[in-house]
């Protein structure tokens, strides 16, 4: 069936259902339609069986839907209406939810119901983890029944129920904001959590106006409601009236006709603004009953060596692949056989971080910095021959995050990680060793379209392409405990010391061969002219994607790629 895919943008989720839609064999196109209404004479062009909106912020006109059946996926379930569904379940503490896909007429949410899915709402799990998560996963499956529903042609939608939540208004500021004097640390942290990749939460404080972006639990600290009490690799803690809660982001408040604002260590975005607070670090290793939050851990069942990691939005700038490395290093003295890379859940890693080279006084010298500290991480990775790598990958991977993943001996990924191995889209030639990493795996021809084509790839496919090596079919809040149980019997197989005595083998002949510095070299000659020139693209993409720029039109990437993949997969 001929599907369009009309979105607002080109984000997780309508990645994810682009991809399940192409699995499944559906031909699939791509148009994001702008924010101010125009730009939808694309339906008629593509003259689709069927359009379908994963995420939409602006209504389909009426010629549209009046003219062909167009769903719309709806983050709630049957009968709940409204712009502000997830943020509101979170705020509220609401232990289900569920997903909606709708058929689009004049009022927003009101169409009838083709399919739904329900979903448990896990604890302590903020907005954007919770969407690429759980709501992803029960989108794809209303989804997917919806549009076997649609093609059966003997399917008849459902009106919406009148005993739903019904409809609820945008979930503003004044509904968000924190009251540091009364508010006890959970209600502060649902706040936080409902609100933490966008807007954010707007408070007043340290002589300016911020959003607050992420909270996170703290143990031991205590003081005056409200105050900054520490820092902590970028991260801030505030005093709650009962308790603490770390915030890793700002984002300061747009001053009229200013230029956009964009997300921030909550330390760097304060700058001279930052009270003298100290320091406090957490341990790599954390004790038993300690419940404070940091962005790198490590932990030890027998054989087993686990380095978790989980950084906002996935970006690892230049101290936390430094941090990352050191903890790397730590593992690997341990008396372990297998060591395991990744976060428990939602991303693995989307590679540099651009708000940070954005922000430096010197973006190309910052650049330069972070791209040698991955580059120094991925290597630490490839060169450990005493024992067996893993990547697991509960969500997605980006760009040098999915080649950080290449680099172990094995990648794993949950069934609804979607990878985007490839640079382009940010006007990048690309780094991380993926001139050795990603052709050893897949071959030079389907390297060569991966990077080239620039467009996501789903977890079954990645597993026919050889872009990694097991699929887990498992829930996000269950990823982790069945990676743990596959590295032990990764760790317990007899045949694991001849494997780490290949592997060694292997990488000495690939050593005399070309040597990892000569890919090295020669990727870090694309990059420096990519930072360092003027005019190169880059710069503007960066600041455009950094900064939220909305969109005027269809990337050409997925007007010309999308039709030359599907005559390849097909």
């Amino acid at each position: 069936m001929r599907i369009l895919l009309v979105a607002s943008a080109f984000n997780s989720l309508t990645q994810r259902v682009l991809v399940e839609l192409e699995e499944r064999g559906h031909t699939v196109a791509v148009e994001l339609v702008p924010g101010d209404g125009s730009g939808w004479e694309v339906v008629e062009r593509h003259a689709p069986d069927l359009v379908l909106a994963p995420m939409l912020t602006t209504a389909i006109p009426k010629e549209v839907w009046s003219a062909r059946t167009c769903l719309v996926v709806h983050p709630g379930p049957p009968g709940d209406r409204g712009p502000s569904s997830l943020d509101r379940v979170l705020q509220d503490g609401a232990g289900q939810w569920g997903v909606t896909v709708l058929q689009a007429e004049a009022e927003m949410d009101a169409g009838p119901v083709w399919a739904s899915a329900p979903f448990s709402v896990p604890q302590q799990v903020a907005k954007g983890d919770l969407y690429r998560g759980e709501v992803a996963d029960a989108a794809v499956e209303a989804v997917l029944l919806a549009v076997r529903r649609f093609a059966s042609g003997a399917y008849t939608p459902r009106p919406q129920p009148q005993d739903g939540p019904g409809p609820r208004p945008y979930l503003g500021q004044d509904e968000r904001r924190i009251d540091w004097e009364n508010d006890p640390t959970r209600v502060v942290l649902r706040r936080l959590r409902a609100a933490d990749s966008r807007p954010g939460v707007l408070d007043a404080f340290a002589g300016g106006e911020w959003y607050l972006h992420g909270g996170h639990y703290e143990d031991r600290l205590r003081g005056r409601p409200g105050e900054v009490l520490a820092t902590r690799c970028g991260a801030i803690c505030r005093a709650t009236s009962d308790g603490a809660v770390w915030i890793p982001q700002l984002r300061p408040r747009r001053r009229p006709g200013g230029p956009r604002t964009f997300k921030l260590p909550a330390a760097l975005a304060l700058g001279d603004r930052l009270p003298d607070v100290p320091e406090v670090s957490a341990p790599l290793w954390l004790p038993a009953g300690r419940r404070t939050w940091s962005e790198i851990r490590y932990e030890e069942s027998g054989p087993v060596g686990f380095v978790r990691f989980s950084f906002p939005g996935g970006a690892m700038g230049t101290d936390r692949c430094r941090r990352l490395l050191a903890a790397y290093r730590f593992a690997c003295s341990r008396p372990t056989q297998v060591v395991v890379l990744g976060a428990c859940r939602d991303f693995f890693s989307n590679g540099i971080d651009l708000n940070l080279i954005e922000a430096a006084d010197d973006p190309a010298a910052e650049a330069w910095a972070n791209i040698h500290a991955m580059d120094d991480l991925v290597e630490a990775v490839l060169t450990t021959t005493d024992r067996l790598v893993v990547s697991a990958l509960g969500g997605n991977a980006a760009a040098g995050g999915a080649m950080l993943a290449l680099a172990a001996d094995e990648v794993w990924c949950r069934s609804g990680t979607v990878l985007n191995p490839h640079y382009r889209l940010m006007g990048l030639y690309g780094s991380e060793y993926w001139t050795y990493t990603l052709p050893r795996r897949v071959g030079v021809e389907e390297a060569d379209r991966l990077t080239r084509q620039a467009l996501p790839v789903g977890a079954s496919a990645a597993l026919r392409i050889g872009l990694v090596d097991r699929v887990l079919s498992v829930a996000p809040e269950t990823f982790f405990r069945e990676v743990a149980r596959m590295a032990a019997g990764l760790a317990a197989d007899p045949a694991l010391q001849m494997r780490i005595g290949e592997k060694k083998v292997v990488r000495e002949r690939d050593e005399s061969v070309r040597p990892l510095r000569d890919h090295r070299g020669a990727e870090l000659a694309r990059m420096h002219r990519c930072f360092f020139r003027p005019g190169e693209p880059h710069h503007a993409l960066r600041s455009a994607f950094v900064r939220k720029e909305p969109i005027t039109r269809t990337p050409e990437h997925l007007t010309e790629a999308l039709p030359r993949r599907q005559k390849f997969e097909l």
